[in-house]
């Protein structure tokens, strides 16, 4: 058979029931995204139930990343192997697991490990979504139906703030992380019964994962440019809006840019706002306009850092409206992020979907994690030993080094969006389909025979 996919109908399934299979997916992304940053509300009472200093308590999210990142490529071959249906109960289980491990750990390695296995459960959540999308929705709903899941995944970030006050102030600790790790009983059951991996099989498996078999998955979808594209795609766009909304953004905002605690919250949320409707529009934007995905990646990332350049070079604290600016330029990153899973998706056949999301999928957490441990770094050579209040020298001095990572990211999208236009145009003119075809490389074939 070939290595060639067959291009999939306009309708695989019929709409309600995708809809249901998707539904359940997105239940499960959102339970995976609220454990994931039910932490950020319960840093305080983290501290004073572990015992532990603020640098042990970011240890816990630079665990999580670490091991989400490098979780993805495992994942990847997994789905191809087992499908998603298995992979994402599986996730559902380890991460319900995890979370009541957290919520009777007494001593802080007890829950490090704890953490680690919550971020290995929700590193198998999103791979799985991907490919029941491509799966149960045409070619057309695929962009639009990734970006709103990106979207909707964000309101488990919402949801975990108010909820998870109120239940840590009220009921404690323990019972408030056991009730939310209940809630992995119904969307785990939801998967069991609702969720089939295509429209014509409840289950679908992929070869058995030799040695053999894996290297030729991953060469296989890193050799094509494409997916070298989705790669850095993700890695350029992603890492400012990640590092501001779970570590360094409500620092930066106080303590670098003076602002009260309150007006650092607003503006953390307005990135959640920035990623919540710019989603939707960037989707229809890659549906209709698929050969310009790069084009969008290039103006994207541009923006972000036009007015990054703009707040750590403004005389004294930025203005209000200025650091507003900034975080919806740096929201829309996370919506444009997700072009890289749409660029592998359609430069590889469905036996290797999986293992390209995943490569695409280290991209923007590898960038995250680099900048992350820069920044404090930065921070803490920029400012007398012993002391956590870093001023606004030290803060421009830190965010200046997202700067190397746009320089890295930048131009490498450049350079591989010319070799992977050429690799398509040439394959369209010898007659060739890989992945699911870029609508223009026939026409732009034509153009140039």
């Amino acid at each position: 058979m070939s290595s060639a996919a067959v291009v999939p109908p306009a309708d695989p399934a019929p709409l309600r029931r995708a809809l249901l299979v998707w539904g359940i997916g997105l239940a499960v992304y959102l339970l995976a995204i609220f454990h994931r940053t039910s932490l950020a509300v319960a840093g305080l009472e983290a501290t004073d139930r572990f015992g532990i200093t603020a640098s042990q308590l970011a240890t816990f999210t630079m665990l999580q990343l670490l091991v989400y990142a490098g979780m993805q490529v495992p994942v990847g071959l997994l789905v191809d192997r087992f499908g998603p249906r298995a992979v994402m109960l599986t996730g559902v289980v380890v991460l319900s697991a995890a979370q009541v491990g957290f919520a009777l750990a007494e001593s802080y390695g007890v829950a490090l490990v704890a953490r680690t296995f919550v971020g290995m459960g929700d590193a198998m959540t999103w791979i799985c979504l991907l490919r029941l999308v491509n799966r149960w929705f045409g070619p057309r709903r695929v962009p639009v139906a990734t970006q709103l899941s990106g979207v909707i995944g964000q309101l488990g970030a919402i949801a975990a703030a108010a909820p998870m006050t109120w239940a840590l102030g009220t009921v404690g600790w323990t019972t408030a992380y056991l009730v939310t790790a209940s809630l992995g009983l119904l969307v785990g059951l939801g998967v069991l019964l609702g969720v089939r991996d295509s429209p014509a099989a409840r289950t679908v498996r992929g070869d058995a994962l030799s040695l053999g078999r894996v290297r030729s998955l991953l060469a296989s979808a890193w050799s094509h440019p494409g997916t070298r594209l989705g790669f850095w795609s993700h890695f350029v766009t992603q890492f400012s809006a990640t590092t501001m909304a779970l570590l360094w953004g409500y620092p930066f905002f106080v303590q670098g840019e003076h602002r009260t605690p309150a007006q650092a919250n607003l503006l953390l949320t307005l990135i959640v706002v920035a990623f919540m409707y710019s989603g939707p529009v960037l989707g229809r934007l890659v549906a209709r306009h698929p050969w310009h995905r790069s084009s969008m990646v290039l103006v994207i990332v541009s923006a972000i850092v036009t007015v990054w350049t703009a707040v750590l070079l403004w005389p004294g604290d930025a203005p209000l409206w200025l650091l507003v600016l900034l975080t919806q330029v740096v929201g829309v990153g996370g919506p444009a992020s997700l072009i890289g899973f749409d660029l592998a998706r359609t430069s590889n056949p469905g036996e290797r979907q999986g293992s390209a999301s995943g490569l695409v999928n280290q991209g923007g957490f590898v960038a995250s994690l680099v900048l992350v441990a820069a920044i404090g770094l930065i921070l803490d050579w920029r400012t007398p030993a012993g002391s956590t209040d870093y001023d606004a020298s030290a803060f421009r001095w830190a965010m200046s080094f997202q700067y190397v990572l746009w320089g890295l990211g930048l131009t490498q999208v450049y350079r591989l969006r010319q070799r992977t236009r050429r690799y398509l145009t040439d394959l369209a003119l010898r007659g060739g389909v890989e992945g699911n075809a870029v609508p223009g490389a026939q026409e732009r074939a034509q153009d140039r025979g």
